[in-house]
């Protein structure tokens, strides 16, 4: 199916910048269209059940929308349940499991081919994220069942021996989770200790639960081979190996470089591949190409989530808008 009418702006991603894009558009008049590969707000929906943001509500709303959770800071499932009601309750123009395939700049015009059709537009801003691709440990066995880089429920840990590797929030909330589940849990830490960046409410809880010996953690450790029962790992020249079940390998996630690439986008040319793009517009190398959101920050991957990159929606769309 090919759709011929252009739109005025294509919006790669539905995640909660993507929906705040999409609301400037449609207060403006514009016609566009957000292509989600998965459900509404895709990341958040593969968040941990009981994850907690960092943020405050007031800190999560987009498009002037109050935020209304339990408590200061909401859980997954709020968040859920306030992205979909924006998007219903503002007839949002959404086409929900819909991949990005391609996306080429030919004339005036972007041509945008998806795995269920193609449309073009005079605009096009990316806001996928960086959940998508987890960074690899490259090691032997990385491959095997057992092991996972995403987290979701720990009753399914219950009774196991599971190692939990990385000291991030999301590493932290699964060792803790896991063993008030009944889990055997083992955390290995490639540094010196749990991360600074740890929600200030969790992190004596996991330092507490280490101490007393609860949880078990090697730091400065470095995982070599993953076998059906068994897992090794190093610090300094000794090597360890510790009897085990399941394996939550948590050591981050990344942008798709790839597509970035693909598109025409500019990355810097040292590790931290952050995407070019103009701070006051959010317009990339490509004319009339914008990013927004966390995916700006390359592999700094800390440096822009959804409390400090909603205003991206509004550079855009005014940049748009002088354009015109």
């Amino acid at each position: 199916m090919t759709d011929e009418t252009p739109h005025d702006i294509i919006i790669v991603g539905g995640g909660p910048i993507g929906i705040a894009c999409a609301l400037e558009a449609q207060k403006h008049g514009m016609s566009y269209l957000i292509l989600e590969k998965g459900p509404i707000v895709n990341s958040l929906f593969n968040y941990p059940i009981n994850m907690q943001f960092f943020s405050s509500s007031e800190k999560l709303e987009i498009g002037s929308v109050p935020f209304i959770s339990k408590e200061a800071k909401p859980k997954r499932d709020e968040a859920l349940e306030y992205y979909r009601r924006i998007v219903t309750s503002n007839d949002l123009n959404i086409h929900l499991f819909e991949e990005v395939e391609h996306v080429q700049k030919k004339a005036t015009l972007f041509q945008v081919k998806t795995s269920k059709a193609a449309y073009q537009a005079k605009n096009i801003i990316v806001a996928t994220g960086f959940y998508d691709i987890p960074n690899s440990m490259n090691v032997p066995g990385e491959e095997l069942p057992k092991v996972t880089h995403y987290y979701k429920d720990p009753h399914f840990y219950a009774k196991q021996k599971v190692a939990v590797i990385g000291a991030s929030n999301s590493s932290v909330d699964a060792a803790l989770e896991c063993y008030r589940k009944g889990a055997d849990v083992t955390m290995i830490i490639r540094g010196s200790g749990i991360g600074e960046r740890v929600k200030y409410w969790v992190k004596p809880d996991i330092e507490n639960r280490i101490k007393e010996g609860s949880i078990k953690a090697f730091y400065n450790a470095e995982v070599v081979e993953i076998t059906l029962d068994s897992i090794s790992f190093k610090i300094g020249d000794t090597l360890h190996s510790l009897e085990n079940d399941y394996v939550l390998a948590l050591t981050g996630y990344k942008p798709n470089f790839e597509f970035l690439k693909r598109i025409g986008i500019q990355l810097s040319d040292d590790e931290k591949l952050h995407p070019v793009y103009n701070e006051d517009t959010m317009e990339s190398n490509v004319e009339n190409l914008y990013l927004a959101g966390v995916i700006c920050g390359g592999m700094d991957t800390h440096l822009w989530f959804i409390e400090n990159s909603r205003i991206h929606a509004d550079l855009i769309i005014q940049d748009i808008l002088k354009k015109i």
